[in-house]
């Protein structure tokens, strides 16, 4: 049994593998794009489908009550359906087409700007003045992309404009994905929304892949795509989720900052990306507006 201060380490661990993963599963997706020509919408597909059907194993296998609840109310029903299509399924898609377009280093900095499109959601919908501390990571955010995409420069783009674009829609995406189904989370919990939202999205993204042909893959890229589905996104999850056993939301939020940093330092030692100080600096002051939320939240 974990005790004492080995739980807090033990929290930490698993707060900071979760997102380890999901900073590796990026650059292993960049890999798939440029050396296999795979199409991001198959990635995205195939990612869905296997980690929705592990995620649902592995819920039965632990909480088999649990897995069934969402489904017995026609209310929960359909907001997990709704939420499978405009939530889950979008964030998938605009993160790895931002990869796609860019590289895995902007598309995940990029991503981390949805805490600003939350707050500017939040003070309209409730019509209330932003905390000081929301004014001051809208304008961090703002000065950090445009360091991260202009690289310091007024007249130019270090990333083409459809990278910027799928970036944008990454944040906003997942902004998306993480106001939709606080309600569902709360009652139901982690595992089966999650489970089942990418499931379903997985599949009702086969639709649009009809008459599309699968990506041809040696070994190795079916390694890739293995690892994408159980390391970068069943396992990641869960640990993410099991840390919040051990230690409070606010830490786990800070600590998720090792995604962006695990794309950057991999991005430009794999893929040669030239990424100076402008990038750098830009990239830190993105990062910060998660750490400053989580921190006011906390208080």
């Amino acid at each position: 049994m974990i005790k004492g201060k080995n739980m807090r380490l033990h929290g930490i661990i698993l707060a900071i593998a979760g997102p380890l993963l999901w900073g590796f599963s990026g650059i292993a997706a960049q890999a798939l794009f440029t050396t296999y020509q795979m199409s991001p919408r198959w990635l995205v597909c195939i990612r869905m489908i296997g980690a929705g059907i592990l995620l649902i194993l592995f819920g039965y296998a632990t909480e088999p009550h649990a897995m069934n609840a969402p489904w017995r109310q026609p209310r929960s029903a359909g907001a997990l359906l709704v939420f499978s299509f405009i939530g889950m399924l979008p964030a998938q898609l605009t993160y790895f087409m931002a990869i796609k377009h860019s590289n895995a280093a902007t598309a995940t900095i990029l991503q981390f700007l949805s805490p600003v499109l939350i707050i500017v959601y939040l003070a309209i919908r409730y019509w209330h003045r932003p905390r000081k501390t929301d004014v001051v990571s809208v304008i961090l955010a703002l000065v950090g992309t445009y360091l991260l995409v202009t690289h310091g420069q007024l007249n130019q783009l270090s990333i083409s404009t459809t990278g910027f674009v799928w970036g944008l829609l990454t944040a906003l995406s997942t902004a998306i994905y993480t106001l939709f189904p606080r309600h569902l989370l709360r009652k139901f919990g982690a595992v089966p929304i999650v489970g089942w939202a990418m499931l379903l999205g997985g599949v009702s993204f086969l639709l649009f892949l009809r008459g599309k042909s699968l990506p041809v893959l040696d070994f190795r890229g079916i390694l890739i795509v293995a690892f994408v589905i159980i390391f970068g996104t069943l396992f990641a999850y869960l640990f993410v989720l099991q840390s919040l056993r051990f230690i409070a939301p606010t830490m786990t939020s800070l600590l998720g900052a090792f995604e962006p940093l695990t794309s950057t330092i991999l991005t430009v030692l794999i893929f040669q990306i030239q990424f100076g100080w402008p990038e750098l600096i830009g990239t830190i002051l993105i990062i910060m507006t998660t750490g400053l939320q989580a921190l006011a939240d906390s208080k």
